[in-house]
């Protein structure tokens, strides 16, 4: 199994802005896993164009101050009503299967949103699928004029200017007169469909180690019609993130936000599946029951992820929680050490944490 982490591939380039996506094709852990990625990258007055997906998933806000988010849920309790939301750096969104929204940039720099998701009822496992409801590839473009005339009470010609007179693609650039009409996204609204991540109360900060923080739906009951959880793992310079794993059969998928680091997982018959560098961009996997730990290089690195259900059960193996914190005669046994080494050990599991600082590791 390929868990190498991987960088996305362009799939649309516009004046806009641009949307690079993680191909099945060349990460096939993706298709097997279920699970998939994609960047939105919109430029000053970019507008991506309403459209639904055939996959829940989550956005990241990785970059920029002033976006915005359309929303309509077609089987939420604010059926038919759009919701106008506010994003900045640090919110998280979830966007649940076959709700249609539109993104737009009000600021001055890029809007950068990293998704990741589900992809279990996916056209194609392992990728998001868009389906463009405007523009010269629009559902109402393939439709008759005559039907779009009946449908909407309305004569063919004012019916053929609805269907076809947007000619952009998935994303377009917008005039200042244009920009100008776009609806104000509220703040509002934030608690109810946004969460800021990085300004989140952490579950765990440790000085100079880092910080840590899981947002499921028992804290952001959003994610519950989405189900997935979010997390944002924070390592200061040559940190370390004891080893995890999904102890409930969830899978969860990595980007690496800043920084660099080394990655490793241990899969089936306590094999090193992976022992890899990973850099700024890249996203990899971490499939179901497989244990993970992650470490900073010589700067501070920041992830962020989803994990396939929105209240994941964790096992550590570090850390106060661990499962190795167990009887000291057993754990003696298990792992054949000597009575001083074994007593060292749970010693530093009973005051240990699961973000280890590198004065710790010396």
């Amino acid at each position: 199994m390929d868990l190498s982490p991987k960088f996305p591939r362009t799939f649309f380039e516009g004046e806009g802005g641009a949307y690079y996506n993680w191909s099945s094709s060349e990460s096939a852990v993706l298709g097997q896993a279920k699970v998939a990625a994609g960047k939105l990258v919109l430029k000053p007055r970019g507008f991506a164009l309403p459209h639904y997906a055939d996959c829940s998933k989550i956005g990241f806000v990785l970059q920029g101050e002033k976006g915005g988010a359309g929303l309509i849920t077609p089987g939420g309790k604010d059926k038919g009503t759009a919701a106008y939301i506010a994003l900045q750096k640090g919110d998280i969104i979830p966007v649940p299967l076959g709700s249609v929204s539109w993104w737009y940039n009000h600021g001055p720099s890029d809007l950068i949103i990293t998704f990741i998701g589900e992809t279990s009822k996916a056209w194609v496992p392992g990728e998001i699928t868009y389906f463009l409801l405007t523009g010269a590839q629009g559902n109402l473009t393939a439709f008759l004029p005559e039907l779009i005339g009946k449908a909407f009470s309305m004569d063919a010609n004012k019916a053929q200017k609805i269907a076809r007179s947007q000619k952009g693609v998935l994303i377009i650039k917008l005039s200042q007169e244009e920009a100008n009409s776009i609806p104000v996204y509220s703040t509002d609204i934030a608690n109810t469909w946004t969460r800021s991540i990085e300004n989140s109360p952490p579950d765990v900060a440790v000085e100079n180690g880092g910080s840590f923080i899981t947002l499921t739906g028992a804290k952001f009951p959003f994610l519950e019609d989405v189900g997935l959880s979010a997390t944002r793992l924070k390592l200061e310079r040559c940190a370390v993130r004891a080893p995890t794993y999904t102890a409930d059969g969830s899978t969860q998928v990595i980007y690496v936000a800043k920084g660099s680091g080394k990655v490793q997982i241990v899969g089936l018959n306590g094999n090193l599946t992976l022992d890899d560098e990973v850099k700024t961009g890249q996203l990899f996997v971490v499939p179901k029951f497989f244990t993970v730990t992650v470490s900073a290089a010589d700067e501070v690195m920041e992830c962020v992820s989803i994990i396939t259900s929105p209240r994941p059960v964790i096992g550590e193996l570090g850390g106060q929680d661990s499962v190795l914190n167990i009887n000291p005669s057993v754990l003696q046994i298990s792992l054949d050490l000597t009575s001083e080494i074994t007593n060292q050990f749970s010693k530093m599991m009973k005051i240990g944490t699961i973000i280890v600082p590198p004065s710790s590791t010396m």
